[in-house]
């Protein structure tokens, strides 16, 4: 009886032992799941106010085109018989490019040469015939004044002279016309041999030799002449950015392959309405497509092209610079929290002390990486940022 009333005791010992050690290690862990969320909760990520420059732009993609670009076209019809330039070579303005078969324009202005010869002669004939008409004339007036010829010559007389008048008339009017006939026979004859309107580069060869062109309705291009020295950019600013942008503005850009280089230049001048609306079809698919579709503005600047590094329809990455200022202090960007009413920023700042207080701080000129201080903080001062927020400063750390 003893014994089993010892061996009840000690498993009721047992597992009061158990229950008190499940209960200590329930408490550890609970201690080490607080100290570990306490410690995070208090681990924030900082990076100091620094001082620096920062600029501030808009970005936009843009088109490397010909400052002055032709189509050299052929104003007759005809089959191309030679081709004097090849693509790339540079040309003078006045050399000639190509030669179109002038058959045609040769018998046109033989047949214009005759017509006017054709007339002039008759012209001439006509005038003897009116000098004789006009002494003519002058006889039966005397005879007349002496009542020495019937009323009948004269007026016979008369008549004559003024229809020869009016023939020689009539002939000198269809002498002009013939001249004219003549002129732009020659303008034809010489529209066969197209010549180079300006200095430039042989940037394209549309046409071959052999090649038969009609220009009835349009001129056929031959060649595309253009002058690579000055580039035109033609940059596409989206409507949030264009109100911030104006001609005069300073630009530069670089291309692909070589971001190293930037290319400065000044704005030039901002289109007033988007480039699909440069034709009345365009117009009405903008108005439809108003709300469901980009709207982009063309800016236009020049830069000069003395290497010939820059090249047509190359794409540039463009910096439209709306500041810059230097020895400003800065702060990240991703520090700068929500705005208020006045436009002023929140930003969190780490006190000596580790406390953690907000500020309203008052924002300039940024990049989206830094931002200028104009009011609320000072150089040197730790500010928070978010664990996953973009940091800009290499000295950002956790403290």
């Amino acid at each position: 009886m003893a014994y089993m009333r010892f061996s009840a005791i000690a498993r009721i010992a047992k597992i009061l032992a158990l229950v008190g050690m499940l209960a200590a290690m329930a408490c550890g862990v609970g201690a080490a799941t607080g100290f570990f969320a306490s410690d995070a909760r208090e681990a924030v990520l900082t990076t100091p106010v620094t001082s620096g420059s920062v600029e501030e732009t808009v970005l936009a993609n843009g088109t490397l085109e010909p400052a002055r670009m032709v189509n050299v076209g052929a104003q007759v019809s005809g089959q191309i018989k030679a081709l004097h330039v090849r693509l790339g070579q540079a040309v003078k303005q006045g050399d000639l490019i190509a030669e179109i078969d002038s058959v045609t324009q040769n018998n046109a202005l033989r047949i214009a040469e005759a017509a006017l010869a054709n007339v002039t002669a008759q012209r001439k004939a006509r005038l003897i015939q009116l000098g004789q008409a006009e002494a003519a004339y002058r006889r039966q007036a005397y005879l007349m004044q002496r009542k020495a010829t019937p009323s009948s010559a004269f007026e016979t007389a008369e008549a004559a002279n003024q229809t020869l008048a009016a023939e020689v008339a009539s002939l000198d009017a269809q002498i002009g016309q013939a001249g004219v006939e003549v002129e732009n026979a020659r303008v034809n004859l010489a529209y066969t041999r197209i010549v180079a309107p300006m200095d430039g580069v042989v940037i394209a060869v549309v046409t071959k030799e052999g090649q038969t062109l009609n220009s009835t309705q349009s001129a056929p291009t031959v060649v595309v002449l253009a002058q690579l020295d000055v580039m035109t950019v033609k940059v596409q600013i989206s409507e949030a950015d264009v109100g911030r942008v104006l001609p005069g503005q300073k630009a530069w850009f670089t291309i692909l392959g070589n971001e190293r280089t930037h290319h400065e230049a000044k704005l030039r001048q901002i289109e007033p309405a988007p480039a699909s609306m440069s034709t009345e079809a365009g117009v009405q698919a903008s108005a439809a497509a108003q709300g469901t579709t980009a709207i982009y503005y063309n800016g236009l600047f020049e830069v000069p092209n003395r290497d010939g590094q820059l090249r047509p329809l190359m794409t540039a990455q463009v910096h439209i610079v709306l500041g810059n200022t230097k020895d400003a202090l800065l702060v990240s960007w991703s520090a700068l929290s929500g705005r208020d009413a006045d436009g002023r920023y929140h930003v969190r700042v780490k006190t000596a002390r580790g406390e953690i207080e907000d500020r309203l701080v008052t924002i300039g000129l940024t990049d989206k990486v830094q931002a200028q201080v104009i009011d609320g903080l000072s150089l040197g001062e730790e500010v928070v940022i978010t664990a996953d927020g973009p940091l800009s400063d290499s000295t950002a750390g956790v403290l």
